[in-house]
């Protein structure tokens, strides 16, 4: 039996990296301000640490998926799996040369990952769709606050989030500018 509602416990849960991070700086500045000596500067490293931790939970939290939608996501050694009754497919991290989020009838928001040729549409509410969190901060030059915004606000037209090469396109103002 469990004292917490299962809505705090998961929102407890969400958040739990910030928070974790939040506690680690608040130590660090503690015994950066309240100590002496060699202390003092393994509290300033303890500090920033916990603030990147902090940062990183913070965009990890807010990264956020539904949940109830139709697939698998699974993500091993940089292999994108999407298993669904219809449409499932693979996507090589390698491979991708352009990730967007798009608008889905519904709602909601897709995933399409291109790799060359191919196209993989994913739901923003499959299961497992956080480890496309982990793909994104993988990628170099994404966009992970233009994925936050479109994902909270799915976008009329697809939004590019990365793109292999040089350039990227630029978004609608709404998007890019919150």
């Amino acid at each position: 039996m469990s004292f917490v509602r299962p809505e705090a416990a998961a929102g407890l849960a969400r958040w739990r990296e910030a928070l974790i991070g939040g506690a680690v700086a608040a130590l660090g500045l503690y015994w950066a301000i309240a100590s002496l000596g060699v202390i003092r500067w393994i509290g300033v490293v303890v500090a920033l640490a916990g603030a990147a931790l902090l940062w990183s939970g913070v965009q990890r939290a807010r990264f956020r998926t539904g949940q109830g939608g139709l697939g698998v996501i699974e993500l091993d050694e940089r292999q994108i799996t999407y298993l669904a009754p219809v449409g499932g497919g693979m996507a090589s991290l390698d491979s991708l040369t352009q990730v967007s989020i798009i608008a889905s009838r519904a709602g909601g928001a897709f995933w399409r990952l291109d790799t060359g040729g191919e196209r993989l549409s994913v739901p923003a509410a499959a299961e497992g769709a956080r480890a496309l969190f982990d793909v994104l901060t993988a990628l170099p030059g994404a966009r992970i606050e233009t994925a936050i915004r479109a994902l909270n606000d799915p976008p009329e037209t697809p939004v590019t989030i990365w793109r292999k090469g040089p350039g990227l396109v630029d978004t609608p103002p709404s998007i890019a500018h919150s």
